[in-house]
């Protein structure tokens, strides 16, 4: 009996995607769903964290 996860067996959240912060982004962007400034979840600083770390990593 092996222990290892099968392929696929991630947890999917509501949106029907893998949990984290960029997947759920972009599966709210493409269903069309927003929220309002004042409900919103990310600040500022942490989305300028993210794009940076996203340069660093193309390269």
């Amino acid at each position: 009996m092996s222990t290892t996860r099968k392929k696929g067996t991630a947890k999917r959240n509501r949106l029907g995607v893998k949990n984290s912060l960029v997947n759920n982004i972009n599966a709210r962007k493409k269903k069309g769903t927003s929220r309002s400034k004042s409900k919103k979840t990310v600040s500022k600083k942490s989305y300028a964290a993210m794009k940076e770390h996203w340069g660093k990593k193309r390269r």
